[in-house]
């Protein structure tokens, strides 16, 4: 048997309606160096009915009680053997050829952390046709993920790891969610060489009424501890490496203000920008530093 390169970890939570779209988009990935570790997190919808229907063809760890998003998923790496955790959320979903893209980035660049590129939809999940399979794919190279001078829609989704480099920052947060995808990012931000596919699309990003980004409520407090985290010297890099770090969460604190006032919280939009005016500065400063001297180039690697 090939070793294992990827352990794609599907985590869930009475996600009846999307599970099996997620799972199925895992095990018809034609990639032999892979083991699909799928954990419920306690769910009381049937879930685990559908999934013990896999048998064998999934690794699937069953939680007796609702533990969170972050366990779950550390739960899956504490099992996982493989060099590279993938993770994706039980109502997301892969495209066919999200392996080979990784494994090819993985073979050229040799990365600590690969950033992909996700597809919104809604309904139904979208039908990937075989003449879709991409011939090449388009990168940006960084020394580390602190360098990131480009937009990333951060999701749990689209992150691969390097497992060495997760068990190094200790795993997902557990006092930390939402926000949980920003800050281990964070965490990981000096490991080392960092992989942003542009192209094409790894995942599939489900927009639905349940999703947590549209509770906006839900974000404030996560985003104001990551302020507090970095303040107390909770991410890597020092001093040295604090301003590119205050430009990232800037970016994030800029954004949850904005999402704030539009949503009529402005007490709440008011007091996050207050708590994180300097990092927002920090953002744009940077992004004005790479309006005038240019981004990261991109670079195409054949498949």
């Amino acid at each position: 048997m090939p070793a294992i390169r990827f352990s794609i970890i599907v985590t869930c939570y009475n996600q009846r309606t999307f599970i099996k779209d997620a799972v199925d988009s895992a095990l018809q990935i034609e990639y032999a160096e892979k083991e699909i570790i799928v954990v419920d997190d306690g769910s009381v919808d049937g879930s685990q009915e559908i999934l013990r229907q896999y048998g064998n063809t999934i690794r699937l760890v069953c939680l007796e009680n609702n533990q969170g998003a972050c366990a779950a998923r550390n739960q899956g790496a504490a099992v996982a053997t493989g060099e590279l955790l993938v993770f994706l959320d039980g109502d997301d979903a892969f495209l066919p050829w999200a392996l080979d893209v990784y494994g090819r980035i993985v073979m050229e660049k040799k990365p600590k952390l690969i950033l992909g590129a996700m597809k919104w939809f809604e309904g139904m999940l979208p039908v990937a046709l075989s003449e879709d399979f991409p011939d090449e794919i388009q990168i940006v190279e960084y020394r580390d993920y602190l360098r990131r001078d480009r937009s990333f829609g951060t999701s749990a989704s689209a992150l691969v790891i390097d497992r060495q480099s997760f068990e190094d920052t200790d795993g997902w947060p557990m006092d930390l969610f939402p926000c949980e995808d920003q800050d281990i990012a964070l965490k990981l931000g000096t490991s080392g060489r960092t992989v942003q596919i542009l192209a094409p699309p790894t995942t599939f990003h489900r927009s639905h009424a349940a999703q947590t980004v549209g509770h906006v409520p839900h974000f404030i407090f996560p985003v104001h501890k990551i302020i507090c985290n970095e303040r107390t010297g909770k991410y890597p890099g020092g001093e040295g490496r604090s301003r590119e770090r205050h430009a990232l969460i800037g970016g994030v604190v800029f954004f949850w203000v904005k999402r704030a006032a539009k949503s009529g919280l402005y007490l709440d939009a008011i007091k996050l920008f207050i708590d994180g005016w300097g990092m927002i500065l920090a953002a744009v400063t940077r992004r004005l530093g790479v309006i005038l001297s240019g981004r990261q180039p991109y670079e195409t690697i054949k498949m």
